[in-house]
């Protein structure tokens, strides 16, 4: 089938479809699986797989979230061995649609759904390919749910089976109170012993999934992570150069699990962590910074206050200005934050000639 683009009218009546589907169809869909091939799809990730590739057979406008459910379904696709059965699992996640959403589906939406599953199933394809062996997700409980503010939360979630991430990677992440929505979140903490993530989410305004994880889940609940993905923050293992870090809101997340990391390897480099917020009341993850300031003496935090009269001189600023005047030659620098305060960084950084491979910017994943 030939790759067409969908009219506008057909991808708004498809997207209509599937919000109309409940979660009782991801039965009806593994039951459709398996009577076509049986033991191809586990009967307990039926849900997972069926809602994320629903999700991506209707689109939408939202590259990281896309990126997060291939990120997802590739690794499905390659842990189960299911990309010689694509078709198979694509006919029947259509017909289970049209089945259960019967008086809305027209010969027209027909021909958009079979557009749609042949770009899907390309694209999976070229996921797979990529993905490493290994879980396509993890279900994690929600043992800590606290609101430093208003629009932030911070949850702690214990996995029942180890995730591997390093500190600088970024997780998809989804609730059950959405299914199908898969959201990239950046550990804030390196691997501990216990198992333990912690999560740093606002709460964006056009962000579902943010929404109901800072607004409505709770200790108790489960989530579902998603393979680590890198984002261009990760440290380089061969170096021992000093680090600048520069974080705006909840980029801080990825920058505290990179201080983490020297933290429990010490190899003599010296940290600089700017944080960067409009007031001191907006420093939302502050324990746990002096926390660290009092445990290590290679670490500097500073934080940087864009619109607080009351703050010393010397913190007065957004963060990338503040940034450069703590910057020192041999410096390895690593920002996450805001999009402004990212899509300023390198052209201000290169001004000054620092070289561009000592610059670290997410690749769009996350912050």
């Amino acid at each position: 089938m030939p790759t067409v683009n969908d009219d506008h009218p057909a991808r708004v009546g498809l997207a209509a479809v599937w919000e109309s589907v409940d979660m009782r169809a991801a039965a009806d869909f593994w039951c459709t699986v398996e009577d076509r091939r049986p033991g191809l799809l586990p009967h307990r990730d039926a849900p997972l797989f069926f809602t994320a590739l629903g999700r991506l057979l209707v689109g939408g406008n939202d590259p990281a979230n896309r990126a997060a459910l291939l990120r997802v379904l590739g690794h499905a696709y390659r842990h189960f061995d299911l990309l010689p059965h694509a078709t198979t699992i694509g006919d029947a996640l259509l017909a289970t649609v049209a089945r259960h959403a019967r008086p809305l589906w027209t010969p027209r939406l027909t021909v958009a759904a079979e557009r749609a599953l042949y770009r899907a199933t390309h694209a999976i394809h070229r996921a797979a390919a990529q993905a490493s062996d290994g879980r396509a997700w993890w279900h994690v409980e929600v043992i800590g749910h606290d609101r430093p503010s208003p629009d932030i939360a911070i949850l702690t979630v214990r996995q029942w089976r180890r995730l591997p991430f390093q500190p600088g990677q970024a997780v998809p992440v989804c609730t059950p109170r959405l299914p199908g929505h898969w959201r990239w979140l950046s550990p804030a903490n390196a691997p501990r012993a216990d198992g333990t993530v912690e999560l740093h989410v606002r709460a964006v305004p056009a962000g579902t999934v943010s929404h109901r994880l800072v607004d409505e889940v709770r200790p108790g609940e489960l989530l579902w992570l998603g393979p680590p993905g890198d984002t261009g923050l990760s440290l380089d293992p061969a170096s021992a150069n000093d680090l600048l870090l520069v974080a705006g809101g909840t980029g801080l997340a990825p920058l505290r699990a990179l201080v983490e990391q020297v933290a429990a390897v010490p190899n003599g480099r010296r940290v600089t962590l700017i944080v960067g917020a409009r007031t001191f009341t907006d420093l939302y993850d502050s324990i746990a910074l002096d926390k660290l300031q009092c445990a290590h003496d290679w670490l500097t935090i500073v934080p940087a206050l864009s619109d607080d009269p009351c703050a010393e001189p010397a913190e007065q600023g957004d963060a990338l200005t503040i940034a450069l005047e703590h910057h020192r030659p041999g410096q390895d620098i690593y920002l996450c934050g805001p999009p402004a305060m990212l899509a300023d960084a390198r052209p201000r950084l290169c001004a000054l000639g620092i070289p561009a491979a000592r610059i670290h910017l997410p690749k769009g994943l996350t912050c």
